[in-house]
């Protein structure tokens, strides 16, 4: 089994192949960052839930994934932003809206990871790893 370049848009990858396929959890490794990201991804209601937990040596993150009653999902679209090959940074003035505003944009910045609306009241900018709406 191949490493992983860019743990981030596996994990993306993931929870979009999980949602094509109706599933009601995906399973990843987990890292401090996937983690902070599954919890904006909560915060704003994309994902119903995620848990942490032991599987051997390794930590595994669970997200439980979000469907509607009439079995739409509430993930539209999530697409990587910044790439190992091609790093995106925006400063405080420049952060992205997402369709108006109804989407979120989720940076990394000096404060931790931010969703857009955050960082541009905290006046910071960062590097934005992905886009969800």
């Amino acid at each position: 089994m191949s490493a992983v370049t860019d743990p981030i848009a596996d994990m993306l990858t993931r929870i979009r192949n999980g949602i094509c396929a109706r599933h009601p959890r995906v399973d990843m490794p987990s890292s401090k960052l996937k983690v902070e990201l599954a919890r904006i991804l909560k915060e704003e209601g994309y994902i119903s839930n995620f848990k942490v937990g032991d599987e051997g040596k390794k930590k595994v993150l669970k997200v439980f994934l979000k469907y509607a009653t009439d079995g739409t999902n509430a993930i539209a679209s999530i697409d990587r932003v910044s790439k190992p090959g091609r790093r995106v940074y925006v400063g405080a003035h420049k952060v992205p809206r997402i369709l108006g505003g109804l989407g979120v944009s989720i940076l990394t910045t000096p404060r931790g990871v931010l969703t857009g609306k955050a960082a541009r009241k905290a006046g910071v900018g960062g590097e934005v790893l992905c886009n969800v709406s």
